[in-house]
């Protein structure tokens, strides 16, 4: 079984193609602004270097955020194109638990996205990735207030300052994979991103409509 990885949702692009349990090919790498142009370089090259092609993946695993609201879209909709096109089964994934891979110290790891204007986008997993609050869209000071006392390491991308214990994020895709391997496929059309907030736009439809 052959399985494709894609995560556009950060600032780091992530591409991997896995054979059951053996790395065929692995790109992660910082994108900052270039990720349309560089993304179908990038896949192309992934698939050279896994001597693969999209015909022969059994299961693509998607990450379908929060995050870049254009790099989540960028993703999914290459995702949900090459399982259409090659009738691939796909897979959503959380943004946050793919930052939740990273190993760390204490109770449970905490990952965080710069939502802007001091919000945050965060969940809470354990060392097994289970999830133990949801991720969520809510203020950092909540956050840190509902944390308070306990063991926990944060992990983002991002120059969030926090008092506790903060590490990089050190994605290990094979865990999510086994994790993830017998979940049920979605229907490539009903493959959405998941920003867990209305984007600038709709809220400021909403505003607009209000007033």
């Amino acid at each position: 079984m052959k399985y494709f990885f894609l995560d556009t949702s950060n600032s780091r692009l992530i591409v991997a193609i896995y054979k059951n349990k053996n790395k065929l090919a692995y790109y992660n790498e910082k994108c900052d602004n270039t990720l349309s142009s560089q993304i179908m370089p990038v896949i192309d090259r992934v698939f050279s270097e896994a001597k693969t092609s999209p015909w022969d993946i059994d299961k693509i695993f998607v990450v379908t955020g929060p995050g870049s609201f254009t790099g989540i879209r960028i993703g999914v909709t290459i995702a949900k194109t090459y399982a259409w096109t090659f009738a691939t089964e796909i897979v959503p994934i959380s943004s946050l638990e793919v930052m939740a891979t990273t190993k760390f110290k204490g109770n449970y790891i905490v990952p965080i996205i710069d939502a802007r204007r001091n919000f945050v986008y965060a969940g809470v997993y354990d060392k097994n990735l289970n999830l133990i609050k949801p991720d969520r869209y809510l203020p950092l000071n909540d956050l840190l207030n509902e944390l308070n006392g306990k063991k926990v390491s944060f992990v983002t991308y991002d120059s969030i300052e926090l008092e506790s214990r903060v590490i990089e994020p050190d994605i290990q895709i094979l865990p999510l994979l086994k994790k993830h391997l017998n979940d049920r496929p979605v229907n490539p059309h009903q493959i959405n991103p998941n920003y867990l907030k209305l984007t600038e736009a709709e809220e400021k439809l909403i505003n607009d409509t209000r007033n």
